[in-house]
């Protein structure tokens, strides 16, 4: 990183020492390997400092970009990678030895951080020299993001066996990234995402404490790092972060006696919310994210180590290379213009910050000693989901209702068309010949590998998942020996089982009745039509496992009176038409947002008709261009809703109008 010593000070001829910036980075990948290794040195040669990649979502689950489950998915959310000629590419030009990668990797981390170790070894790397996090959190999978494969209980033991072979092999490496980002993503108070992440933490560093000599607990208690989210309510945000440092410092020292300053920093990066981005007037994310970077920037005492911030047009579709750009240029605006870095903590002694922190603490304090009382996070993932859900409601109703403001979407909704959403050119579209490329790819790979060393890779780390052997030197031999992606995800499935998440969404109505009258009152209307409640089948095909905007729709159907099947997240078009089949639907609901809904949806038409339920209306939701809006409605969908369609009564009013047997609204 480059220093800044020579930083313009006003205060005296001589400029004192200005701190070094943190790690500039930008969540990135797609399509293949070659298309975003382009990507990471064209960034890096920009002045980004440091690479953060994003995975597509079959490598985040476990599968091969060729198995059914992967179909649409490929390249769309973040680079596919399926085995080391992937991984090979991905990183083609830059010295690993040299880089700080990140990798947003959970479920399959011990498998990437194989790839990633084996390639380099064949850069001729010094591996102990190797710089980077691999996020290997899985508890927030649960709760929040989806893309788990196995049950907590195995999964926590992955997770520890990742950071003990760090410390031995790899010990500037990150071994685990704890992630409250998605939390606030799923609508958790400030209170939530300290007392859940801190919980995540716990549950972690229990069970590693297991696994390394007692001598060099406290070095790896360092190593732990955290990836949060900062909001729009900026004061807040930097108090939540000056909270999260002494709670942290506290847990370290009274729960696990490390006596070294060191040790107990709280080390983390950021990325800022995209839950507020909006898809309405979508000039004023800039503000929003440059608004939300203070927050983690300038509390010197709290700062982040690390940034990355989301693109203006995230809420629209894929941001391009410029979008990333710009979200960079913020950064180093503010690190190498401003002189935010010359000084000491703005807010030390600040009495409204010392009482808002203190209020953050014991809110996050009193939900530990809840969920303690439960047996600690692993056993209480029922329960934190069901408050994250909870929690969200609360969020969207003060939305709709206005108490909670948000320009150009619920106050000063008339304005100037924006220039930057002109034309169809304000996102990037994934290549469509993305996916058979790869696959093509994938299965000269598997022609042309030593199949035998592979079967005895795979049967070694079997060996080691049945065993209390550490999984990481088997998945290295693997990945070595050609193993794919889907290969090893398959081998631990089958020792440690395959999870299905808690939906949140409980069958019992909430005591909520404000503003709900008069959806109510349709819906009991429609109900006597029908001769019993309308039935409302929920779903989300493909891989993605962002469910907030699902169990938002199921929860305030349930509410307003619908009787609702909310089938969770990752299942097949065949999964959801058989569902509607036997629980005799009167509306399919689907939910995607990967990018994955044209084929996805188009399967799904086709099997629908087939089923006999050509008639049958399907709504679909997501981050949808309105090109894919025109083409999904082409289909005989009869209603498409995107990010700016926050008001969830007018969409239940849609809902009943499509179900209502005394109109003859069409179903397409």
């Amino acid at each position: 990183m480059t220093d800044t010593t020579n930083a313009r000070s006003d205060a005296s001829d001589a400029a004192p020492k200005a701190d070094r910036p943190w790690l500039f980075r930008t969540y990135a990948g797609h399509s293949t390997a070659s298309a975003s290794n382009e990507l990471y040195r064209g960034n890096l040669a920009k002045g980004q400092t440091g690479l953060s990649v994003a995975f597509d979502l079959p490598t985040q689950t476990g599968y091969d970009s060729d198995h059914e489950l992967a179909k649409g998915e490929v390249g769309k959310v973040g680079v596919p990678i399926s085995h080391l000629g992937d991984m090979r590419a991905l990183f083609d030009n830059i010295p690993l030895e040299q880089m700080n990668t990140s990798m947003t990797i959970n479920a399959t981390a011990p498998w990437l951080l194989a790839l990633y170790i084996a390639v380099a070894e064949e850069q001729g790397a010094d591996v102990t020299a190797l710089q980077g996090t691999v996020q290997n959190d899985i508890i927030k999978e649960y709760l929040s993001r989806g893309t788990y494969v196995c049950p907590p209980r195995p999964s926590l033991r992955m997770i520890t066996d990742v950071a003990a072979y760090t410390r031995e092999h790899l010990p500037k490496w990150n071994p685990m990234n704890v992630c409250s980002y998605h939390l606030q993503e799923a609508g958790a108070t400030p209170e939530q995402e300290l007392a859940f992440a801190l919980a995540t933490a716990i549950a972690v560093l229990d069970d590693l404490k297991e696994k390394v000599p007692t001598e060099a607990f406290p070095a790896m208690v360092g190593r732990i790092s955290f990836f949060v989210n900062a909001g729009i309510r900026f004061v807040t945000e930097m108090c939540k972060m000056r909270a999260f440092v002494e709670l942290w410092d506290e847990i370290t020292r009274e729960r696990y006696g490390v006596e070294e300053a060191k040790f107990r920093r709280f080390r983390y990066g950021v990325q800022v919310n995209s839950l507020g981005l909006t898809e309405q007037q979508p000039e004023n994310n800039v503000y929003r994210i440059l608004i939300e970077m203070l927050a983690v920037t300038l509390s010197k005492n709290a700062r982040a180590r690390a940034v990355q911030l989301p693109a203006w047009n995230e809420a629209l579709g894929l941001p391009r290379p410029f979008d990333q750009q710009w979200s960079l240029r913020m950064q180093q605006i503010l690190a190498y213009e401003t002189d935010l870095l010359e000084y000491d903590d703005l807010f030390d002694q600040n009495p409204a910050v010392d009482r808002k922190v203190a209020a953050l603490k014991k809110g996050a304090l009193d939900e530990l000693k809840t969920l303690d009382g439960m047996g600690g996070a692993i056993e209480a993932i029922e329960y934190m989901k069901s408050r994250l859900v909870e929690a969200n409601a609360e969020r969207i109703t003060k939305i709709e209702g206005g108490e909670t403001v948000v320009v150009g979407v619920n106050r000063w909704t008339v304005g100037e068309p924006s220039p930057l959403t002109a034309g169809d050119g304000s996102i990037m579209k994934s290549d469509p010949a993305a996916e058979a490329d790869q696959i093509d790819r994938l299965e000269a790979w598997r022609a042309h590998r030593d199949e035998a060393a592979v079967q005895t890779a795979l049967a070694n780390l079997r060996a080691a998942c049945t065993s209390n052997e550490n999984v990481m030197p088997a998945s290295i031999a693997a990945a070595k020996a050609g193993a794919t992606t889907g290969e090893w995800g398959d081998v631990v499935r089958a020792v440690f089982g395959q999870y299905r998440g808690p939906t949140g969404v409980s069958s019992n109505p909430s005591n909520r009745t404000e503003g709900l009258e008069d959806i109510r009152a349709e819906v009991d209307r429609v109900t006597a039509a029908l001769g019993r409640k309308p039935k409302f089948l929920v779903g989300k095909p493909g891989l993605d496992g962002h469910s907030n905007g699902a169990e938002q729709i199921a929860a305030r159907a349930r509410d307003v009176g619908m009787d609702i099947e909310y089938e969770g997240i990752r299942l097949t078009p065949s999964e959801i038409v058989d569902a509607a089949v036997r629980d005799g639907a009167d509306v399919v609901g689907l939910s995607i947002l990967s990018g994955s809904h044209l084929p996805l949806i188009s399967e799904l038409m086709d099997r629908m008709r087939d089923a006999g339920l050509g008639q049958t209306p399907v709504v679909v939701g997501g981050i949808i261009p309105d090109e894919d809006a025109k083409s999904l409605l082409a289909m005989g969908v009869a209603r498409v809703y995107t990010p700016k369609d926050f008001e969830l009564n007018r969409i239940m009013f849609d809902i009943v109008a499509l179900i209502d047997p005394t109109t003859q609204t069409p179903a397409s």
